[in-house]
């Protein structure tokens, strides 16, 4: 999806854990190792977002962690809450907001998103610290906070 707004967008990011391994993908674009997610549409919300992001981008039917208010009066309606939440550059001029939650699959079996996607993988906690991955301490610090909170 492109941006909806020229300085700063809304986005999820999801970090999938599958027998004490991480998803990641290697974005074409900004050939680097991520974890599945992108913008939030304007006609979803955050929840939603993570789910068809990670389908689209694994083939991987998801269950989000993470705590719900009880809180569904026809008004209000409570949604998982995020593990983190941060802000990363995009451009010079633009900013992400990003929403960070942690998911289990049943399956191993992904699909490469090949329009987006140089490579996709299941990494170890060891895996991430490969200098041939060259992953960003942020994603490795969130990669192995997700697999801290699944398997607990």
């Amino acid at each position: 999806m492109p941006h909806i707004h020229d300085l700063i967008d809304f986005t999820v990011g999801v970090f999938i854990v599958h027998n004490h391994q991480v998803l990641m993908i290697h974005h074409k674009k900004l050939n680097r190792w991520l974890c599945v997610g992108g913008h939030i549409e304007l006609d979803e919300d955050p929840e939603q977002a993570a789910i068809r992001e990670a389908k689209e981008e694994s083939g991987l039917d998801i269950e989000l962690i993470g705590t719900r208010p009880p809180v569904n009066d026809g008004i209000n309606r409570g949604l998982i809450t995020p593990w983190y939440l941060d802000i990363h550059s995009i451009t010079e001029q633009h900013r992400h907001i990003g929403m960070m939650y942690v998911a289990r699959s049943t399956s191993a079996d992904v699909v490469l998103a090949t329009e987006e996607h140089h490579a996709i993988r299941w990494f170890s906690s060891e895996e991430l610290d490969d200098p041939n991955f060259n992953l960003t301490e942020g994603m490795k610090f969130y990669a192995r906070e997700a697999l801290r909170i699944a398997v607990a």
